[in-house]
């Protein structure tokens, strides 16, 4: 029995008549862009995230941009953002004209660790991004804590964590404006490209609304320079049928992630993913750790296995930010991350069959 890396099968079969309706409501409105299913979605996940406004944008990289130009952030301003995240991050720093510092994560969550953020805090520092990274809530409390004392904006990277809390807390609904991403994978995902900005900022919604829409609210006026990133009519119909069934997935998620930590427990040099304390893990990834990864990998793939490396470069290792002259051996946690992290099959609906079998071959190899 093959174990593939994501199956899309469990979700998507039992609601496949109820997608397709929403599907054919949009088609047959003849409405479709910035219509009545955009406006419903939006509305359905600023409840859900426990946020005033939900503001739904092309995909999640556009929702970082947009967030960090509505609050004036740009030229010669820096931003601290994780030096083990996607490069999305980073590029969304980039497209305001401002500058990304990196500071290290805590080599237990691999979350941004709150203690090393005020040593990188300059007069230049605009913002703080934590990522929640693999499905894990930051430490949101000591980020807002220091973001407070600093008086610096905070957008938080949602995009891997929908329904994770910090301290009872949802993610998404501490910072100032914060961006997801509804990439098909994504815990809750679409059918293409779609992401969102939720904030609780009434003068922020109306930024941002004006800015996906060629910085225009009234058709044929436009009051700044924006951008065309809208959410589609048909991704945001698609959204809120999956919505109704976004925590039912992540417990199941959850279920399959302590099936992981029971099987695995004990197995070779592996670390098995750890939670801060206070936060919740809603496993968008499950992740582990071996000095092994590459061979590891590769015996799983012989074994019908299949896995991802989440991330293999460092974003300051990456060509596209040669131009900032960061080192190797400059941010080592980052990079020991990046050599030793297997993200292994992950997705709602998966079982106890799955599960083993794959910590069956994890355990043939190292055996």
């Amino acid at each position: 029995m093959q174990v593939p890396f994501l199956s899309f099968a469990p979700q998507h079969q039992p609601i496949r008549e109820e997608v397709i309706s929403a599907m054919s409501r949009v088609y047959d409105g003849q409405w479709y862009v910035l219509g009545q299913a955009v406006a419903d979605f939006e509305t359905a996940y600023a409840a859900f995230n426990n946020t005033k406004h939900c503001v739904g944008v092309a995909n999640g990289l556009d929702a970082l941009h947009l967030a960090l130009r509505a609050l004036n952030i740009g030229e010669g301003d820096e931003v601290i953002v994780p030096s083990n995240t996607y490069i999305a991050s980073w590029l969304s720093v980039s497209f305001v004209g401002a500058v990304p510092v990196p500071v290290e994560p805590s080599p237990v969550t691999y979350n941004l660790d709150p203690a090393k953020i005020e040593a990188a805090i300059t007069s230049r520092t605009r913002a703080i991004m934590p990522v929640h990274l693999y499905g894990q809530a930051c430490e949101m409390s000591a980020i807002m804590d220091i973001a407070r004392r600093h008086n610096l904006a905070v957008v938080e990277d949602n995009a891997q964590s929908q329904g994770a809390m910090a301290d009872g807390k949802l993610v998404g609904s501490f910072g100032d404006a914060n961006a997801t991403s509804f990439y098909p994978g994504k815990n809750l995902g679409a059918l293409g490209d779609a992401g969102g900005i939720t904030t609780n900022s009434e003068e922020l919604d109306h930024k941002l609304r004006t800015l996906r829409n060629y910085g225009s609210q009234k058709k044929y006026y436009n009051e700044v320079i924006g951008y065309n990133s809208r959410l589609d009519e048909m991704q945001a119909a698609v959204l809120s049928v999956k919505l109704k069934y976004l925590t039912e997935w992540t417990q199941q998620r959850q279920r399959a992630a302590e099936l992981y930590n029971q099987h695995l427990a004990g197995i070779g040099d592996v670390v098995l993913p750890a939670i801060a304390e206070g936060s919740t893990h809603v496993y968008h990834l499950y992740v582990v750790r071996t000095n092994e990864r590459d061979a590891l990998q590769k015996h799983l793939s012989d074994a019908g296995i299949g896995t991802l490396i989440h991330y293999p470069v460092p974003p300051h290792l990456q060509q596209a930010y040669a131009h900032l002259d960061m080192k190797p051996g400059q941010f080592p946690i980052a990079e020991e991350l990046a050599k030793t992290s297997l993200s292994l099959p992950m997705w709602p609906g998966m079982g106890e069959q799955e599960v083993s079998l794959v910590a069956k071959a994890i355990r043939n190899y190292f055996a």
